[in-house]
């Protein structure tokens, strides 16, 4: 039976029967059929209930502690599940029968709404709510006040919009579990990216037989992705976003968004950025723009590929090379040629700007241009691969940290003695010495390349991911010497880092999709520069090497205080029990 509705109006008339139902035919109530009086039923599976319930709570405090799975259940506990059920199920549909009966239908008339004024009451609440109250003749119905429901967790989890599959969805399933049909070409049999994505999740997990519920699938543009971000998608990971800032760079400041999982990194860069602002900001300098690609070729003889050497590194064959080498881009400019030889083989690293791209593409294709036309006076070179690691891209290498890739920054700042005691809670001496032993000796020790810094490739990873980046180019991107010094006879710090392969484009890529986008935006920077073709791009490897720097300064003054173990252990440690985790 349906509950009447309560509203605080004017009194009206109280509830009555519309049909008289004869003394005889009054079959009794629903809780006459029990076998003990109500309260005492109630109270009984009220104990129970309750009792289960705290067993149960007991048993899994006791199975976490011990690190028994907690599907394990022995024969005591499977009796309190079924209790647990059943007083449930009789609380659900029995309980406070009466009291209803007796408390709720016997209250006054004059607050209830009989069932004949229904069809009026609803009537009069539409038409109030279709006119504003300023303009309507009678404001005497207001909206009921909203009433906050409690929602968990695994509620907003369980109302996320579900992508519903077809009878037609459930046999392409069956097609892709059988082999029939390729998973990799959803997409273009189906012409429907998000359809494509739900239809291989599901075969995936029927293939596998384990469970991708906790990967979202809903609320991500798949067409978006296509044929440039991501093949054969199944959903996507969410990753937090923090902010540090403001930083302030070359008389601007920044809000820079970084994305990552791991406590402490934000808290701590944002520290940073703090002791640099309060000490007039840093200086970011732009040293060298240019992306590198470098093939190998292979020669009959070592002369021959002695021959190919002379004749790229001869400065008047340069224009020559550069107009091929243009042709394929209107950004993509020529810089210079280094070749390297190993017996035969030669390795032919090709310099060039690419805009505001990160630009691996746009020197690929220039790269092949020449290739091509060299084949008219060395028609026996042998193109082994557009790429022979002499680029060097995605792996540390020596030439990259002498000769640079992408764009090579160096950045200062000099921070007050007073600004290292308060904020950073340390002091110039110990930084100095600190950063001497640790980032420079200490790296040397471990014979580092490139890695004389505490931990550049935080900062550089989680920035990359925020700002659609290749996460991979981490690897050379985060080549870093960092420096400190005391100045003006001690008492301030001036502290540097210098970076010579940032590799950063804020176009083509993960720049495009929203998310990325968005943070690409809030740093000013979003796509190419219609001023100066490259400045974005320029702007944005500034930025990161400004970032590193307050990361450095902050992560190395805690260590210096000896407050890195406290603050990781307050920041970076979960409390939440995972062991309920499905697998």
């Amino acid at each position: 039976m349906e509950a009447p509705r309560l509203y605080s109006t004017k009194p009206v008339q109280s509830l009555k029967p519309t049909k008289k139902i004869p003394l005889e035919e009054d079959t009794g109530k629903a809780s006459d059929a029990l076998p003990l009086p109500l309260y005492l039923t109630n109270a009984l599976f009220f104990t129970l209930f309750f009792s289960v319930v705290y067993f149960l709570l007991s048993r899994w405090r006791e199975k976490i502690r011990t690190s028994t799975p907690l599907h394990v259940v022995t024969f005591s506990d499977i009796i309190a599940i079924l209790s647990f059920l059943a007083s449930f199920i009789y609380l659900l549909g029995f309980f406070g029968i009466d009291f209803v009966q007796s408390s709720v239908f016997q209250s006054s008339p004059d607050v209830w709404i009989s069932e004949e004024e229904d069809d009026e009451v609803l009537l009069a609440k539409e038409d109030a709510r279709k006119v504003p109250c300023g303009q309507a003749l009678d404001c005497s119905l207001p909206p009921l006040p909203p009433v906050a429901p409690i929602v968990t967790a695994q509620k907003v989890f369980d109302e996320k919009p579900v992508t519903v599959l077809t009878e037609e969805d459930e046999e392409i399933i069956k097609s892709v579990v059988a082999g029939t049909t390729p998973s990799y070409s959803l997409e273009s049999k189906l012409g429907d990216c998000k359809r494509a994505a739900a239809i291989r999740r599901e075969a995936l997990q029927r293939l596998t037989g384990k469970s991708l519920s906790g990967l979202p699938l809903d609320g991500f543009d798949y067409e978006s992705i296509l044929g440039q971000c991501c093949e054969m998608p199944v959903g996507y990971v969410q990753i937090p976003v923090g902010i540090s800032g403001p930083l302030l760079v070359n008389g601007r400041e920044y809000s820079v968004p970084m994305a990552t999982t791991e406590g402490c990194l934000v808290a701590s860069t944002n520290r940073g950025c703090k002791a640099i602002h309060l000490s007039g900001g840093a200086t970011s300098v732009l040293l060298k723009d240019g992306m590198t690609r470098a093939p190998c070729v292979r020669f009959g003889t070592a002369k021959r590929a002695a021959d190919l050497k002379l004749y790229l590194e001869d400065p008047d064959n340069f224009e020559t090379l550069s107009v091929v080498f243009n042709r394929s881009s209107r950004f993509g400019r020529l810089q210079g040629i280094k070749c390297a030889i190993a017996g035969k083989n030669l390795y032919i690293r090709f310099t060039c700007s690419t805009g505001d791209a990160m630009g691996m593409n746009m020197v690929s294709k220039g790269v092949q241009n020449v290739l091509d036309f060299l084949q008219t006076d060395f028609p026996d070179m042998d193109v082994i691969g557009i790429s022979g690691n002499y680029c060097s891209d995605k792996k540390p290498a020596a030439v990259n940290w002498i000769e640079g890739r992408g764009k090579s920054v160096v950045c200062e700042a000099t921070i007050k003695g007073d600004v290292v005691r308060k904020v950073l809670k340390t002091s110039v001496e110990s930084l100095v010495e600190l950063n001497m032993l640790k980032n420079l000796t200490g790296s040397a020790m471990a014979g580092a390349l490139g890695g004389f810094n505490a931990h550049a490739s935080n900062i550089v990873a989680a920035i990359y991911i925020a700002t659609g980046q290749d996460p991979a180019q981490n690897v050379e991107s985060s080549h870093c010497i960092t420096m400190m010094e005391a100045v003006n006879d001690g008492k301030d710090l001036h502290v540097s880092v210098t970076m010579p392969s940032i590799e950063v484009g804020t176009v083509g890529g993960g720049t495009q999709l929203a998310s990325q986008s968005a943070c690409l935006n809030l740093l000013g920077v979003k796509g190419a520069s219609k001023e100066t073709p490259g400045a974005n791009s320029r702007t944005l490897a500034t930025i990161v090497a400004s970032a590193v720097l307050a990361g450095e300064l902050s992560l190395m003054s805690a260590i210096a205080a000896g407050q890195l173990v406290k603050s990781h252990m307050k920041y970076n440690r979960s409390t939440k029990d995972v062991s309920k985790a499905s697998s």
